[in-house]
């Protein structure tokens, strides 16, 4: 969750490209059944066809990422997220889907654009020996060296993961915005930058139980969306997210100070997958 305020200093390029990190949409559409009976046997085909090309993650002109998933329930049938440099790139996925011969038939239902980030909460390599030495550990001693060496080693790569991430192939995945409240008596937005990291830290240490059966990105969207923050869960199996969900909400950071809007459940498959599973192909 990103805190960084621009000041004049800042050097000011004319660009689409994020400093770093990538753009990333959130997108979720319904089969309209009447515009899709209304079709030819033919344009169905063609456009089947079309919609597999254009939702190929390994495709010519793909987005640096493109996962697509079967939503269930009835806000979605299917749903993409799709991670780019380029905003316009991304837009265009969801442009030429719509102009493809399914397109009259495709109904967008909701859409989350944010962008990638490292949160302020994520300690620098001093944040962290401090936290170490907080924790009794002592300075230049044996294990307290090696604990450091060892997060310095790894802070690289967990940084490239927030910023250009590898999508998780887990069946299971789970997409919902989030705002932090700024409400009288629960204004996070009013407490102390050490406070905020202390309930940030207990809230990371709850997900951190779940290493091994659930993964997660956290995008920003603050002055891209209605919403501040997105979260995309994925899971070796569903149940995992009611878990990870329902444990991380008694952390104060969510209990006092989270708000969640709608939720997105899915399951990752092949653009085919999902025709297949929408009755458009036999």
């Amino acid at each position: 969750m990103s805190s960084h305020r621009p000041s004049a200093s800042d050097q000011v390029e004319t660009g689409l490209t994020p400093s770093q990190g990538w753009h990333c949409g959130h997108f979720y559409y319904v089969f309209d059944r009447q515009q899709l009976a209304q079709l030819s046997r033919e344009k169905l085909a063609a456009g089947c066809s079309q919609f597999m090309e254009i939702l190929d993650p390994k495709g010519a002109n793909a987005t640096e990422r493109l996962q697509s998933s079967i939503v269930s329930g009835h806000r979605a049938d299917f749903g993409l997220m799709i991670m780019d440099p380029d905003p316009l790139k991304i837009d265009s996925v969801h442009q030429s889907l719509l102009a493809s011969d399914l397109g009259v038939a495709i109904k967008p239902t909701y859409s989350f654009i944010s962008i990638s980030e490292v949160s302020e909460y994520v300690p620098s390599l001093k944040d962290y020996a401090d936290k170490l030495l907080q924790e009794g550990e002592t300075e230049g001693s044996p294990t307290f060296t090696a604990k450091v060496k060892a997060y310095e080693g790894r802070l690289p790569a967990m940084n490239r993961q927030r910023l250009t991430p590898d999508f998780s192939d887990w069946p299971a995945t789970c997409f919902y915005p989030m705002n932090k409240k700024r409400e009288v008596g629960a204004n996070w937005f009013m407490l102390p930058v050490s406070a905020r990291r202390e309930l940030m830290s207990d809230h990371a240490r709850s997900g951190m139980q779940f290493m091994g059966r659930v993964t997660q990105l956290i995008t920003v969207a603050v002055g891209f969306d209605d919403w501040e923050w997105g979260v995309t869960l994925w899971a070796r199996n569903p149940e995992f997210l009611k878990d990870i969900v329902y444990q991380m909400r008694f952390d104060e950071a969510s209990a006092k100070y989270a708000e969640f809007g709608e939720f997105y459940v899915g399951y990752i498959v092949s653009p085919e997958r999902i025709l297949q599973h929408c009755r458009l192909l036999r």
